[in-house]
C-alpha cells in the first residue's frame, strides 16, 4: 500500500516538526463476538471490524507546515483537525492522513473502523475451536498500532495514553495501566510517556491468576508493585503461574539491586496469547508471550529455562527500550542486545538456572554465527532505511551477537563499571529517545576507556572472526610457542581485539580430559603469541575461547581436532564441552568437517552429555546435517544409523527422567524404518511400551507426525487425535500432519492454502508450511520450485509483513540441493532487482543457505569414510 512503508527520512522530519502531548485512545470490540452488524459487518469477504477513536494533542514548530498520521483501516468515518471537519475521502489515502495547515497547538480526532486481524498484527482475533471463546491480544512492532488507532507511528514521538474500552459484557480488559470497569466501559490509567509500539490491549474471557511484589527502596519508601499472569481458560489447568510469578519475582529483586531506579510503570500483567508470533513482547504493565510456553505436556529443564530468559529478557525492557527507546530503528540494538544479555545475566545471577551461559554459548552464539555469515549481515548498530528493514532485523545479530558482544564489554570495562553506566542512562534519559553516542558516553565516563575504538570495531562492522590455536613443541615435547591465528572472511575483512582465555587440556587419571592450565590474552591482528603458555606440558587439546569470553568461530589444530574425535565425550567441564560442539558443527557448516563426522561424533557422544539443552541442540544439529550437509548418496545410511542410534539411545536413557523425553522426540524425527514406525504406532495404541516414557498428548503429535508423512496415519487417524484433542493446540498439530502426508493432492491443497488464499490465520499458516516440507518427500516437493519463484513478489505485495515473510522463508525450495535450484534463484535476483529490498533480502539468505549446503554435500562426498578418522564407526555401526 502506497505509503505503508514509513522511511526514516519521513520520520526525522516530521520528529523535527512534531512534539506529541497525549493520545485518548476509544476502542469499542462489542463486535469481537457474535455475527457483524452495522458498520462492522463483513461484506464481499471484508474483515470484520471495531470502532476506534483517537484524540491527539500535539504541537507543531512550524505553525502552517503540513505532515501526516498514520492509520492503516478499512474505513474512516470522521476526521477533524483542530475543530475543522476535513473530508476522510481526501485526506486519507489507507495507510496516512494528510494534515495541512498545522497550528502551534493541535488537536486531532479520527473515527475509524478498524480491522480485527487474523496475522498476529495488530488487534488478533481468536477464536478458541475448543468452548467458542473469543479472545483478543494487541501486537505493534516495529508499527502495527496504526491497524488499531491513529497516530504518530515511529519510537520517538512519545507521549502519554489514556484507553478506554467497550467490551462484551463478560469480558475482563487489561491496559497498559491500571483499569476500572464502570458504565460498561472499562478506563484505563494514564500511561508515562511511552512510544506507539508499545501500547497494548488484552481483552476476553481469560483465565487471570495475582500475586505482587514489594520491596523497600532506599529512601524508605515501598514500591508495591501488582503481578497478574492470563491464559485462554482451555489452557489453565497446565497454567504454572507459581513458577512464573517466582521468576518474575526473582527478577524484579535483581534488576532493582542493579539499576538502582524503581520499576516505573505500576503493575505487571503478563498475557500468554493463542497464534503469537514472537517469543514475547515488551509492553510496559503488560507483556505478551506466546502461549507454547504454558506446557501441555512434559518438556525438559530446557525449556522451563527458556521460558525464564523470556520473562527475564522482557523485564529487562522496561528499562531498557520501554523507559529508554531508541530514536529510530538503526539503534534496535540498545534495546534488544541489553535485553538479550540480561535475560541470561539475570537468569544465571537471580533463578535456579545457574548453567543458562552454556545454554547461551550453544544455542544463542549459533543463531548469531548463522546471521553473520549470511549476505544480509550487518553491523549491531543497522542501517535501517525503513520500517520493512526494520521487521527483518529482529535478527540474529540485533540479539545474539548483540548480546555477546555487551557480554565482552563487561569484562572489558568490568561488571561494576557496566551497571553504573546504565544507571546513569536511565535517569538521563527518562521517557526520551537515545543514540549509540549517549551509551558510549556514560561508559567512557564510568570506566574511563575510550569507547570509540570499541564501537568501531564491534558494533560498526559486520562479520565474525576465526581464532585458530598454532601449536610449537621442543624436543622435551613442551610448548615452545603458542599463538592465536585470526582470520576473517574476504566479504567482512575487519580484524578485532578479542580477549581470550586459552585453555590446555590433557587426559588424567580415569581418561578425564580436563584442563590443566589458562591465560587471558588480547588477540589483536592476525598472530598472536600467548607468551605465558610457553613452557607448558604438549596439550592434547588447545580451546581458544575458553570460558566463552569473545564472540568467535573457534577453530582446532590438527592434534586438538584428532583428540576430540575419539575423546570429546571426556571433556569434563560442560561449558568447554559446549563450546567444543559449537565449534565443530561451525566446521561442518563451513565445509571444514565431513557432516557424516559430525553425524558420528553425535552417535558417540551425545549420550554422554549431561546438559540438556546441549543434548537437544546435537538433535537438532545432526537432523540438520541429514537433511543439508551429508552427501545424498550417504544420506540414507545415515538416516538409518540416526534413527538405530536415537532408538538405542531411547531405550538405554533413565525411565521417565528428561533425556529419555528428548531421545522419544528425536527418534520419531529422524524414524522412516517400517519397524520403527511400527513401533511408533504400538507406543501410540499402547500395545508397545518403553519404561518410563509417558505418552502424553503432545509426545502423541509428535509421533503421529512422521506416521502421517510416510503413509501410516491417514486423514481419520488425523480426524480421530483431534476429537481426542479438540483445542487449539491440537488443531495446529493436525493441520501440520495433514499437509505432511505423502500425496501430490495434499501438497497442492496446502500450497493453494498458504499461497493462494488467506483465510488461515497466522498460526495455521505456520502449521502448513512447517507440514508441507518434509525432506523425505523431495520429489514430491520439486514442481514446486518453478511456482514459488512466480508467486513470491506478488504474495509479497499483496500479505502483511509477517506472513509475506512466513511464506517467501518457509516455501523456499531448500529441498531441491541442486546447482540448477541455484540458478532458478539467481534467476529470480537478476530478473527482480527492484523488487522490494526486504523481499530480495529473504531470498538472498534462502540462497545462501542452499549455497552452503552444496558446499557440505561436496565436502562429505570427498571424505573417503574409510580413512576419515571418526567416520568409521559411523558406516560400520
Amino acid at each position: 500500500m502506497p505509503g505503508e512503508n514509513l522511511s526514516r527520512d519521513e520520520a526525522r522530519e516530521r520528529a523535527a516538526l512534531l512534539s506529541v502531548d497525549g493520545y485518548d485512545v476509544s476502542l469499542d470490540v462489542r463486535s469481537a463476538v457474535g455475527d457483524p452488524v452495522g458498520d462492522t459487518a463483513a461484506e464481499d469477504g471484508a474483515p470484520r471490524t471495531f470502532r476506534s477513536v483517537t484524540t491527539i494533542r500535539f504541537r507543531c514548530a512550524e505553525p502552517g507546515a503540513s505532515s501526516f498520521a498514520d492509520l492503516i483501516a478499512p474505513s474512516v468515518t470522521a476526521v477533524s483537525l483542530n475543530g475543522r471537519d476535513l473530508d476522510p475521502s481526501e485526506v486519507f489515502d489507507g495507510s496516512r492522513i494528510t494534515l495541512e495547515d498545522l497550528a502551534a497547538d493541535n488537536e486531532l480526532v479520527v473515527d475509524a473502523q478498524c480491522a480485527y486481524s487474523r496475522t498476529g498484527e495488530g488487534l488478533h482475533r481468536f477464536v478458541d475451536p475448543e468452548d467458542g471463546e473469543v479472545y483478543l491480544y494487541t501486537q505493534y512492532e516495529p508499527a502495527d498500532s496504526r491497524r488499531v488507532f491513529a497516530g504518530f507511528e515511529q519510537p520517538d514521538l512519545k507521549a502519554p495514553f489514556r484507553f478506554e474500552v467497550r467490551a462484551p459484557e463478560e469480558w475482563t480488559v487489561w491496559s497498559n495501566g491500571a483499569g476500572e470497569l464502570a458504565d460498561g466501559i472499562w478506563r484505563f490509567a494514564e500511561t508515562k510517556p511511552i512510544s506507539t509500539y508499545i501500547t497494548c490491549v488484552v481483552a476476553g474471557p481469560y483465565h487471570y491468576v495475582t500475586d505482587s511484589y514489594e520491596r523497600t527502596l532506599a529512601d524508605g519508601t515501598t514500591l508495591r508493585i501488582p503481578l497478574g499472569a492470563m491464559c485462554r481458560k482451555g489452557l489453565a489447568p497446565y497454567f504454572d503461574s507459581d513458577d512464573v510469578f517466582l521468576i518474575t519475582k526473582q527478577g524484579l529483586d535483581f534488576f532493582h539491586n542493579h539499576f538502582d531506579y524503581p520499576y516505573p510503570f505500576g503493575k505487571y500483567d503478563q498475557a500468554f496469547v493463542p497464534e503469537y508470533n514472537l517469543g514475547a513482547m515488551e509492553n510496559p504493565g503488560l507483556v505478551t508471550f506466546r502461549e507454547e510456553y504454558i506446557f501441555r505436556g512434559k518438556v525438559t529443564r530446557s525449556s522451563y529455562e527458556g521460558r525464564a530468559n523470556v520473562i527475564l529478557h522482557e523485564m529487562a525492557h522496561m528499562w531498557f527500550g520501554d523507559l529508554v527507546t531508541m530514536v529510530w530503528w538503526d539503534d534496535l540494538w540498545l534495546k534488544e542486545s541489553f535485553a538479550d544479555f540480561m535475560g541470561t545475566f539475570a537468569n544465571v545471577g537471580a533463578t535456579r538456572f545457574k548453567d543458562a551461559w552454556i545454554t547461551f554459548a550453544n544455542r544463542r552464539k549459533s543463531w548469531a554465527y548463522r546471521a553473520d555469515q549470511l549476505p544480509s549481515t550487518h553491523p549491531i548498530t543497522a542501517d535501517i532505511r525503513d520500517l520493512q528493514d526494520a521487521k527483518l532485523n529482529f535478527d540474529g545479530i540485533t540479539y545474539a551477537k548483540g548480546a555477546s558482544v555487551l557480554k565482552q564489554l563487561v569484562a572489558y570495562v568490568g561488571q561494576d563499571a557496566f551497571l553504573e553506566g546504565a544507571r546513569r542512562y536511565f535517569k538521563r534519559n527518562a521517557y526520551g529517545n537515545t543514540r549509540l553516542g549517549d551509551l558510549l558516553s556514560v561508559l567512557e565516563e564510568t570506566s574511563g576507556r575510550d569507547m570509540g575504538a570499541w564501537a568501531r570495531s564491534w558494533l560498526q562492522t559486520a562479520g565474525v572472526n576465526s581464532l585458530t590455536p598454532q601449536v610449537l613443541l621442543d624436543a622435551e615435547g613442551r610448548v615452545s610457542e603458542l599463538a592465536v591465528l585470526q582470520e576473517a572472511a574476504e566479504s567482512h575483512p575487519e580484524l578485532r581485539p578479542h580477549r581470550v582465555a586459552v585453555g590446555l587440556y590433557r587426559r588424567g587419571e580415569g581418561g578425564a580430559l580436563e584442563r590443566y592450565t589458562r591465560a587471558e590474552v588480547d588477540v589483536d591482528g592476525p598472530r598472536t603469541v600467548v607468551a605465558e603458555l610457553a613452557g607448558a606440558e604438549a596439550p592434547e587439546l588447545v580451546l581458544v575461547n575458553d570460558d566463552d569470553l569473545t564472540y568467535c568461530k573457534t577453530r582446532f589444530d590438527a592434534g586438538s581436532l584428532a583428540t576430540l574425535r575419539e575423546h570429546l565425550g571426556a571433556v569434563t567441564d560442560p561449558l568447554a564441552r559446549a563450546l567444543c560442539w559449537s565449534a565443530l558443527w561451525n566446521m561442518t557448516r563451513d565445509a571444514l568437517l565431513p557432516a557424516r563426522d559430525f553425524v558420528d561424533l553425535v552417535l558417540r557422544f551425545a549420550g554422554r552429555e549431561s546438559d540438556i539443552g546441549v543434548l537437544q541442540m546435537l538433535q537438532a544439529w545432526a537432523d540438520s546435517s541429514l537433511v543439508h550437509y551429508v552427501a545424498p548418496q550417504w544420506r540414507p545410511t545415515g538416516e538409518r544409523l540416526v534413527a538405530e542410534g536415537a532408538l538405542r539411545e531411547l531405550r538405554a536413557a533413565e525411565p521417565g527422567s528428561e533425556q529419555q523425553l528428548a531421545w522419544a522426540r528425536f527418534f520419531a524425527s529422524v524414524t522412516s524404518g517400517a519397524e520403527d514406525l511400527a513401533l511408533l504406532r504400538g507406543l501410540l495404541e499402547g500395545t508397545e511400551k518403553i519404561e518410563g516414557l509417558d505418552v502424553d498428548q503432545e509426545l502423541r503429535w509428535a509421533f503421529l507426525e512422521p506416521l502421517a508423512a510416510h503413509g501410516v496415519a491417514d486423514e481419520s487417524v488425523l480426524a480421530a487425535e483431534l476429537a481426542r484433542d479438540d483445542t487449539a493446540s491440537g488443531k495446529r498439530h493436525q493441520v501440520r500432519c495433514l499437509a505432511a502426508r505423502p500425496s501430490g493432492a495434499v501438497k497442492a491443497q496446502a500450497w493453494a492454502q498458504v499461497v493462494e488464499s488467506d483465510a488461515l490465520s497466522n498460526a495455521l499458516v505456520e502449521a502448513t508450511i512447517s507440514g508441507w516440507g518434509r525432506p523425505s518427500q523431495r520429489e514430491l516437493l520439486a514442481p514446486y520450485t518453478e511456482k514459488y519463484f512466480a508467486a513470491i513478489e506478488r504474495v509479497w505485495a499483496e500479505r502483511s509483513i509477517q506472513i509475506g515473510m512466513d511464506v517467501v522463508r518457509g516455501l523456499f525450495p531448500a529441498l531441491q540441493q541442486s546447482q540448477a535450484t541455484l540458478d532458478a534463484t539467481d534467476a529470480w535476483l537478476t530478473a527482480h532487482e527492484d523488487a522490494a529490498p526486504a523481499l530480495r533480502r529473504l531470498v538472498l539468505e534462502a540462497r545462501d543457505d542452499l549455497a552452503r549446503g552444496l558446499r557440505g554435500q561436496a565436502c562429505d562426498a570427498g571424505a573417503a569414510s574409510e580413512s576419515a578418522p571418526g567416520s568409521g564407526s559411523a558406516s560400520t555401526s
